[in-house]
C-alpha cells in the first residue's frame, strides 16, 4: 500500500489506486483463476456512484496511461 500511495502522490493523481496483498478483491472480480496467486491484469472504470462503467481486458502497461486517459474521455469521467 505504501508503495502505490507514493506512485499515486508522484503522479498527482486525484483517484486511490487499490492495493490488494492478499488478492481478495481480484478474486471477488474474478482476476484469479481456480488455485492461481496471480491475477489477471485489466483495467476497471467505476464511477463516483460505485458502478463499472468498463473494462479492458487487454491492458498493455506501456500503453495503459494513454488507453486509460482516452477512455475516461469517452465515458465523459471527470
Amino acid at each position: 500500500m505504501e508503495v502505490n500511495t507514493k506512485f499515486a502522490k508522484s503522479l498527482e493523481l486525484d483517484y486511490p489506486i487499490l492495493s490488494d496483498p492478499d488478492t481478495k478483491v481480484a478474486q471477488a472480480y474474478g482476476l484469479v483463476a481456480p488455485g492461481g496467486k496471480i491475477p489477471k491484469r485489466w483495467t476497471f472504470y467505476i464511477g463516483k456512484d460505485g458502478k463499472i462503467l468498463h473494462v479492458d481486458k487487454a491492458v498493455k502497461a506501456g500503453e495503459d496511461g494513454a488507453n486509460a486517459a482516452k477512455k475516461l474521455k469517452e465515458l465523459k469521467v471527470d
